[in-house]
């Protein structure tokens, strides 16, 4: 017994330790980032100024004066923000549909849907280049909106399936009893019941629409460009500016890493909601 106690007390040490490590782990890139947006492109490569300089808003002066920054923002606000609604719009019914509705072939589309997810981008490039140019669509708002719906599309589906299907269909079935449609029953049954599990895909979609670097930076120039292709615009034939880079880059990570942060305890009540068995 006093063999099990101890190794008990020990698990409740070493778990939060190992715990608190991971984190650290994981948190340090973002320091580093931080850290070494406060030096000069100079200071940031000499080993003497690793920990120990003199800090500098001079790379974040520079980024809003001669780099636009806000313009940048403004644009992933909007496409992240309309990606995640339209994306929302054709998911829910969708999900709805395949959870309540089922046919033989509904697990065939599902997983269809998501080996989508396995074809490299840049084996589609040349095409979408071709398609959007052809159309009048580069570098627009609506074509960004749209891939990053269409990229986001399967992992949506999958994940409001998932929630949808812990609702038990008798509640569903009880509102066509007293005469509610189709579109009554998504609005005043289904959304009610399955908030917590809508509200994060939400989440983790708008995240993933934010992130998305590679098709924004290759199909936009101007007009539409995100932030993603303000720090690609920080590389150079001389080389990356690593002061300049790391302080686009801590503007363009902080909005996304504080609405994490503030909406964690949602999030996570979201994904254990429809947690898979």
């Amino acid at each position: 017994m006093a063999i099990v106690a101890q190794s008990s007390k020990l698990s409740n040490v070493l778990w939060p330790v190992l715990a608190w490590i991971v984190g650290l782990l994981f948190f340090f890139p973002i320091f580093w980032m931080v850290l070494t947006s406060f030096k000069t492109d100079a200071d940031a490569v000499k080993p003497e100024y690793l920990l120990w300089f003199t800090p500098t808003l001079d790379n974040y002066l520079n980024m809003t004066e001669n780099y636009d920054y806000w313009r940048f923002a403004r644009n992933s606000v909007i496409t992240s923000v309309f990606a995640t609604i339209f994306t929302l719009v054709v998911g829910i019914p969708a999900a709805y549909a395949m959870a309540f509705n089922p046919t033989k072939r509904t697990k065939d589309v599902l997983m269809w849907m998501l080996s989508t997810k396995m074809l490299p981008a840049a084996a589609v490039l040349y095409p979408m280049t071709f398609l959007t140019k052809s159309l009048g669509l580069f570098d627009t708002h609506f074509m960004i909106i749209l891939v990053l719906s269409l990229i986001n599309l399967p992992i949506v589906i999958w994940m409001l399936f998932t929630y949808f299907k812990e609702i038990p269909k008798d509640i569903i079935e009880a509102g066509k009893m007293d005469g509610v449609d189709t579109l009554g029953e998504i609005k005043e049954i289904l959304i009610p019941l399955a908030w917590g599990g809508i509200a994060s895909t939400a989440l983790l979609c708008f995240i993933f629409c934010w992130n998305e670097a590679y098709w924004t930076v290759r199909l936009t120039t101007t007009d539409a460009a995100t932030l993603s292709k303000l720090i690609e615009g920080n590389r150079a034939p001389e080389g990356l500016f690593f002061g300049r880079l790391s302080a686009v880059s801590t503007a363009a990570v902080g909005p996304i890493v504080v609405l994490g942060w503030f909406c964690q305890k949602q999030l996570v009540q979201g994904l254990t909601f429809g947690a898979v068995k």
